[in-house]
C-alpha cells in the first residue's frame, strides 16, 4: 500500500511560480509511474503530467506543455511538478497519483493517490 502525501500548493498571481510536491511511503518508489491530475470546481479530474519510474519518460498535456515540468528523486521518494507562467485557469485542486508499469494519461490506471493541494491563480 502506498500513501501519498502532497504539499506546496498556495495561492500566486498570474505569471508566478509554484512547486508541488509529492512525497510517497509504503512501498518500492522506484517501481511506480507518478502523475499528476488537476480538477477544477465542476470538472472532471484531468490529466497534468506523468513521469516513469525512471524518469527517463514524461509527458504533458498541451495546455500545460512548456510551462510545467515533472520530475522525480527516487533516494527521496518524491515528485515534484514545477509551474511556471501561471494562468488563472490552472486553479485547481492538484493530485498525485502512483501506478505500477508503464506512465499512462488514463486517471483510472491509477491505483494510489493522495489528498490534493488546492492551486489558486489570482488574475
Amino acid at each position: 500500500q502506498v500513501q501519498l502525501v502532497e504539499s506546496g500548493g498556495g495561492l500566486v498571481q498570474a505569471g508566478g511560480s509554484l512547486r508541488l510536491s509529492c512525497a510517497a511511503s509504503g512501498g518500492t518508489f522506484s517501481r511506480y509511474s507518478m502523475a499528476w491530475f488537476r480538477q477544477a470546481p465542476g470538472k472532471e479530474r484531468e490529466f497534468v503530467a506523468v513521469i516513469s519510474w525512471s524518469g527517463g519518460s514524461t509527458r504533458y498535456a498541451d495546455s500545460v506543455k512548456g510551462r510545467f515540468t515533472i520530475s522525480r528523486d527516487n533516494a527521496k521518494n518524491t515528485v515534484y511538478l514545477q509551474m511556471n507562467s501561471l494562468k488563472p485557469e490552472d486553479t485547481a485542486v492538484y493530485y498525485c497519483a502512483a501506478k505500477t508499469g508503464g506512465p499512462r494519461v488514463d486517471r483510472f490506471e491509477y491505483d494510489y493517490w493522495g489528498q490534493g493541494t488546492q492551486v489558486t491563480v489570482s488574475s
